[in-house]
């Protein structure tokens, strides 16, 4: 989801969570509507060997799961006032991941990092709310036109504003190595299945209020 359909903007923040069922429910309590079923999603991310495009905050990324899209991110344009995440992203459905991913190697960017996820979408009025099975934890993501909206659809599912996420996965994963100590890069099921990690210790886990139904 974009915020408009020509600024190329995402707004979005994560919470760490103990229970998506529990979110899940109250999705459906509060309306959304289901955009995707749970899907298994592999990204690979692109760069050089010198790493230039994680230098200065950009990312370029193929993404596989029900179809294959080619992504690129770019700096972070947060804003002071702002509440989210805020950052161009510009993206775009491929035929091939394999042929996508050998043009990137002829132009010098190669396959550096992998990462997957059982994603679930849903759809709360405007904003974009995806429940997200990491290999280290699990997650709400919601990402909209504002961070009004998102604020608006925290406060709709009882998640506390407060505990909120400005990142991405790849920087999480980046604290967790470092944080854990672990000998791997790659975010992947069976990495985390050999070294499991409570990623409750490094970033505040979000409940949800009781005063939701």
């Amino acid at each position: 989801m974009k915020s408009s359909a020509g600024d190329n903007q995402e707004v979005e923040v994560k919470f760490l969570v103990a229970d998506l069922n529990a979110v899940r429910r109250r999705l459906v309590t509060a309306g959304a509507v289901l955009g995707a079923p749970r899907v298994y999603e592999r990204n690979v991310r692109f760069d050089t060997v010198d790493e230039r495009l994680l230098a200065r905050q950009a990312l370029l990324r193929l993404r596989q799961d029900s179809r294959v899209r080619l992504t690129y991110k770019g700096l972070p344009a947060q804003d002071a006032a702002s509440e989210a995440k805020t950052r161009e992203e510009i993206e775009l459905t491929v035929e091939e991941f394999d042929r996508m991913a050998l043009i990137f190697d002829r132009l010098g960017f190669h396959a550096v990092q992998t990462y997957e996820k059982y994603r679930t979408t849903f759809h709360l009025g405007d904003v974009e709310v995806v429940l997200d099975e990491m290999p280290f934890g699990l997650f709400v993501e919601l990402e909209g036109a504002s961070d009004t909206g998102l604020k608006a659809a925290a406060a709709a599912l009882g998640l506390d504003w407060s505990r909120r996420l400005l990142t991405n996965y790849l920087e999480l994963m980046e604290r967790a190595r470092r944080a854990f100590d672990l000998p791997f890069n790659d975010l992947t099921f069976a990495n985390f299945e050999r070294r499991p990690v409570d990623m409750g210790v490094l970033l505040p886990r979000c409940a949800l209020s009781e005063d939701k139904p």
